[in-house]
């Protein structure tokens, strides 16, 4: 197997991160850790993608996995052992091992209480590197994503140094900055193990007592990316760097912003069967109006395919930008404008989305749940979608939102402002209405420019759908740009 191995010319990666669609997704991580594999698969690199072995992975993919070992492994201080058993399933080239522990993943969720994640996350990763030395499989490139993984480049220029997989490269991908992996350091040190000296600064230490995960991470990788070139630039500002800001600046030599794709073929409006009518670029105006009209039939909205229908899917938290949209939501709507709301989250944005509806019926839908087909026919039946976020570090929503041709209205933050240019009423070049300014008044007017343009120089409207849907937002050119970040990283 090695001898194979050393024969081939492919570039061998290793992700490892906590989630991934199909298997468990709690958010866009999951997606990026199918997609991006299965695009590198496409490049002729040969990846294998290391998970945890959760309780909550369908039993329909746990029967189709292999047993391809197991060993036991110090993780403690003081030498504690735990079992690392090995279960392999292969899908569409990508070869995924998931790592066994009754004590750490037999529990429901993925992330429970961070106190008790930290040790989770910590056997994870150690256990992710003590697997590829196992199978006697030695990466070029170790690709670990979010705080969960971020103790990989530590162990692997600490305890996994001398050993095969040591000779790796490693890049850590920043999905969200909020969530670092913090805890109190003799916690921290209890259950990793790692020397003494990581514990100070510029690595793992933060403030008088904590040691954070992330922030160790950032300075043992070899690489650091995010998933926008906006964001990485951002996050080395006090308003978005989370206290790591000054971490960052420091190593920002090594950072690079690569923006995400989508799944191009989940997300297809001439394949995609949940829609009352599929369509192409060249029929995309007059099939619309045929799921806009679905649409309103089924959310009880007045059936009018002349109204504009915003559409707003998302998370109801305060990063999305809900703050916004609940100040100005009575002034959006008019007789010629509806708005609908698909998205479950923080209580007080459900409950004015849900009296918001009742009082402007047949104007406003608030669907206040979580419902993939019922995503796809507000994707579709949509005119324009809002994605106002206060930081967004890529968003797939506007993207998938120009794949069906329906016109993103965002704020000019992260991801969005890389994928969203703004339109020029004048030389009428752009894809969508951007803001800047994060204030009710500012996304206010922005719609108002919208909603300018689609009634009053409709020609031109159309003309933008068009155009967003001819835009490649697959994973084709990312994962081009990580393959050229890994081959210059290994040389």
């Amino acid at each position: 197997m090695e001898e194979q191995n050393n024969q081939s010319t492919k570039r061998k990666i290793a992700f490892v991160g906590s989630e991934c669609y199909p298997f468990v997704k709690t958010g866009g991580l999951g997606d990026v850790m199918y997609a991006l594999p299965r695009a590198l698969i496409g490049l002729d690199c040969e990846v294998r993608v290391f998970l945890p072995k959760y309780a909550c992975i369908p039993q329909k993919y746990k029967e189709k996995m292999v047993h391809r070992g197991s060993f036991m492994m110090n993780l403690c201080q003081g030498g504690r052992e735990f079992f690392v058993g090995i279960m392999e399933l292969v899908m569409d080239g990508v070869i995924y091992d998931f790592i066994e522990n009754e004590e750490f993943f037999s529990w429901g969720n993925p992330y429970t209480d961070l106190f008790a994640d930290i040790p989770k996350f910590s056997y994870f990763s150690k256990a992710s590197l003590a697997v590829m030395n196992y199978l006697e499989w030695t990466p070029d490139i170790v690709h670990c994503h979010d705080w969960q993984a971020a103790l990989v480049p530590i162990y692997l220029r600490t305890h996994f140094a001398p050993t095969p997989v040591g000779q790796a490269k490693s890049i850590l991908t920043i999905h969200n900055l909020r969530f670092q992996g913090i805890c109190g350091i003799p916690h921290m040190k209890y259950w990793t193990d790692i020397p003494g000296e990581v514990f100070n600064y510029p690595y793992m230490k933060q403030g008088a007592d904590d040691a954070n995960m992330m922030k160790g991470g950032l300075a043992f990788a070899d690489c650091i990316t995010t998933v926008s070139e906006t964001y990485a630039k951002e996050i080395q500002t006090p308003f978005y760097g989370e206290r790591l800001d000054d971490h960052l600046r420091y190593h920002s030599g090594k950072l690079v912003g690569i923006v995400n794709g989508i799944d191009v073929e989940q997300w297809n409006s001439e394949t995609d069967k949940l829609l009352a009518a599929a369509y192409t670029s060249a029929d995309v105006v007059e099939k619309k109006k045929v799921n806009k009209r679905a649409l309103q039939e089924e959310l009880g909205l007045d059936q009018d395919e002349n109204k504009m229908v915003i559409g707003l899917i998302s998370r109801l938290t305060n990063q999305k930008g809900l703050d916004l949209v609940n100040a100005i939501l009575n002034h959006i709507v008019d007789e010629n404008t509806q708005v609908v709301i698909l998205g479950t989250g923080d209580s007080n944005y459900e409950n004015s989305f849900r009296y918001y509806e009742s009082e402007n019926k047949g104007k406003i839908c608030a669907y206040i749940s979580y419902n993939e087909a019922l995503a796809h026919q507000i994707y579709a039946s949509s005119d324009a979608l809002l994605v106002p976020s206060l930081f967004e570090p890529c968003g797939l929503t506007q993207l998938i939102a120009m794949r069906y041709g329906t016109i993103p209205i965002v704020r000019e933050t992260g991801g969005l402002k890389d994928t969203v240019q703004p339109y020029n009423k004048y030389t009428y070049e752009g894809n969508g209405f951007t803001f800047i300014n994060y204030d009710p008044s500012t996304l206010f007017d922005c719609i108002t420019r919208a909603k300018e343009v689609y009634f009053g120089d409709r020609e031109h409207w159309d003309e933008m759908v068009r155009r967003d849907m001819a835009v490649d937002v697959s994973w084709t050119k990312s994962a081009r740009e990580y393959l050229n970040l890994y081959e210059k990283l290994k040389g």
